[in-house]
């Protein structure tokens, strides 16, 4: 067993420690037990409300596989999405979005398409196919606290969807709206604009995602449960959706990595670690300290409970998991970063500098 020197709190379930010292690095592990777990409390938690997974947020194909067993659907924001994941479950509901439709992917088969502008659902009509159609919306409501608000080119105001309404007919069928509007935010914040939301007579509403997942406290979970009650206490008769991503996927995801050097610069102490976020990305995208854990499996010179940063092999200051936070690790420390299941691997740069790209583990029991 690996001795318990880690970083306050304890992140890394012991299958995963057990694995990531025995990995060579760098390396994703990716927790498919917890995932099951966490989606299982999760479909428990949303009973009455339609559950998709936004694969935008991690495609990886075990993943899917295991989310495939709690969720109604997927949703996909490319052709490339839609072929990877029909190709792996043929007779799931597929709900197609993104702002930018090629004529390509209008006609491909789907369960609803979210439609973004009048121009778009112009394009689909003339394709002569039938589709149920969502009307993406981008109304004007407060959305304080959040991590990232959907505004801009996303979707319609109250002209765009005045526009579109009479364009439908024969095989084009409106079956509702979907709204994303922000990401980061709270159960009573997110019903909050669901409430607001709902004071409309459609028979469907897609509420989007946006559960907050927040990095500075992973210990600290989305009230699933909460968010379920109120919801269904607002549905009033109406066909809810939810399409999480980030939330449903982020926990079960660790980056593995070693510490291969440790100084100082100008009285601040640096680990230099194998890989970089040209790996895992999140970090400088989010602009937070990843999480980690350090498993004492080196033996070299290092820091002993102070400051340090860890920044990885890149060519640019931006090469940063985390700034000054407090630990201790040496020269041939593993160096395990929690929450690295969403919005992680899929969104890094991974052809700067030509780095080998890292291994990937499915921990199975």
């Amino acid at each position: 067993m690996i001795p318990d020197r880690v970083i306050p709190g304890r992140l890394i379930p012991d299958r995963v420690r057990e694995a990531a010292a025995a990995l060579p690095a760098p390396a994703y592990v990716y927790d498919l037990p917890g995932l099951d777990a966490h989606a299982a409390a999760v479909r428990r938690a949303l009973a009455g409300v339609e559950l998709y997974y936004a694969v935008k947020a991690n495609p990886d194909a075990e993943l899917l596989r295991v989310l495939a067993g709690h969720v109604d659907g997927f949703e996909v924001s490319s052709g490339g999405e839609h072929a990877h994941v029909t190709g792996l479950f043929p007779a799931m509901s597929v709900a197609l979005g993104g702002p930018g439709k090629t004529d390509a992917e209008l006609r491909l088969p789907h369960h609803r398409v979210h439609v973004e502008s009048p121009n778009e659902l112009r394009r689909l009509r003339a394709t002569g196919l039938p589709a149920d159609v969502l009307l993406r919306i981008n109304p004007d409501l407060p959305v304080e606290g959040a991590a990232l608000t959907m505004s801009g080119p996303f979707g319609m105001d109250e002209a765009g969807v005045a526009e579109c309404l009479p364009l439908f007919g024969g095989r084009l069928r409106l079956r509702g709206l979907h709204a994303h509007l922000a990401s980061g935010l709270d159960a009573p914040q997110l019903l909050r604009l669901a409430a607001a939301l709902l004071r409309t007579e459609h028979e469907e509403v897609n509420l989007g995602g946006g559960m907050a997942v927040p990095y500075a406290e992973p210990e600290r979970r989305f009230d699933w449960a909460a968010y379920g009650a109120g919801l269904r206490a607002l549905a009033g008769g109406r066909r809810l959706r939810i399409e999480p991503g980030r939330a449903l996927t982020a926990y079960c995801g660790y980056y593995v990595t070693r510490v291969m050097d440790v100084k100082r610069v100008r009285g601040q102490a640096y680990a230099i670690l194998l890989g970089g976020t040209h790996h895992l990305r999140t970090p400088v995208t989010k602009g937070h300290d990843q999480p980690f854990e350090v498993l004492p499996t080196g033996a070299g010179p290092g820091v002993t409970d102070e400051p340090v940063t860890l920044a990885g092999q890149l060519c640019t200051p931006k090469d940063v998991f985390a700034r000054a936070v407090p630990a201790s690790l040496r020269v041939g420390d593993t160096v395990v970063f929690a929450m690295a299941g969403a919005y992680a691997w899929n969104i890094s740069h991974h052809d700067f500098l030509m780095h080998p790209k890292p291994a990937f583990r499915h921990l199975r029991s």
